[in-house]
């Protein structure tokens, strides 16, 4: 075995010295820092503290995936989870009654979290102001869209029976995905017509106000 080696009080004096030389140093460094003596960092450095990636997902995107991925859910855990449980008209309430539920307490609180994303998140929700009215809206608004859907798929079916003559086949039921779809159409249509007005009575009252 090696003979360990001796340190001096010397050696050990003067690693201590080379010690306090190195932290005070950046500790200058540090208290003198400023934008002139900054060194550069590229954007591609900044990007791997940051988390900010190439890809990103426009926010209207998120949330039209959003809408249809909740719709289209809510299908099939209670549209064809109680399908054979309950008759047709108990089902379409419960079912109507569910989907505002679950618009007013999950979609749009899941939505709520693209805020940085999204500049003006209340133009995607129908009544963006939490609370109980606002839940009793949503209901409401449920079953007005889900009326709206039924009678997509009464047309759709209508159409093609006419086509081919079997009046008593139907040619489309309701499942997930075309759910989704549909309750997505039908209520961004409404978004639509509901901002559409917004707009026109700002303008209407800033051209009373004389404000261009």
């Amino acid at each position: 075995m090696g003979k360990k080696q001796s340190v001096t009080p010397k050696e050990k004096e003067k690693k201590v010295e080379d010690y306090y030389k190195l932290n005070t140093g950046a500790v200058d460094r540090l208290v003198n820092a400023n934008a002139s003596t900054a060194p550069e960092v590229s954007d591609e450095e900044i990007r791997k503290y940051t988390g900010k990636k190439k890809f990103h997902i426009p926010g209207l995107v998120k949330v039209l995936f959003t809408k249809f991925w909740f719709k289209g859910a809510a299908c099939f855990f209670i549209f064809w989870g109680l399908g054979t449980y309950l008759d047709s008209l108990d089902l379409i309430f419960v079912f109507a009654f569910a989907l505002g539920v679950i618009t007013d307490l999950l979609e749009n609180n899941f939505l709520r979290f693209f805020d940085r994303d999204i500049k003006d998140l209340d133009c995607y929700i129908m009544f963006p102001k939490k609370g109980l009215p606002s839940l009793f809206l949503n209901i409401i608004y449920a079953f007005i869209v889900f009326a709206f859907v039924r009678q997509i798929y009464n047309l759709i079916n209508i159409a093609a029976m006419s086509v081919t003559g079997k009046t008593d086949e139907l040619f489309l039921g309701v499942e997930p995905l075309l759910f989704g779809l549909f309750y997505l159409i039908v209520d961004m249509l409404f978004i639509t017509v509901r901002n559409t007005f917004k707009k026109i009575i700002k303008d209407a009252v800033d051209k009373q106000k004389g404000v261009k």
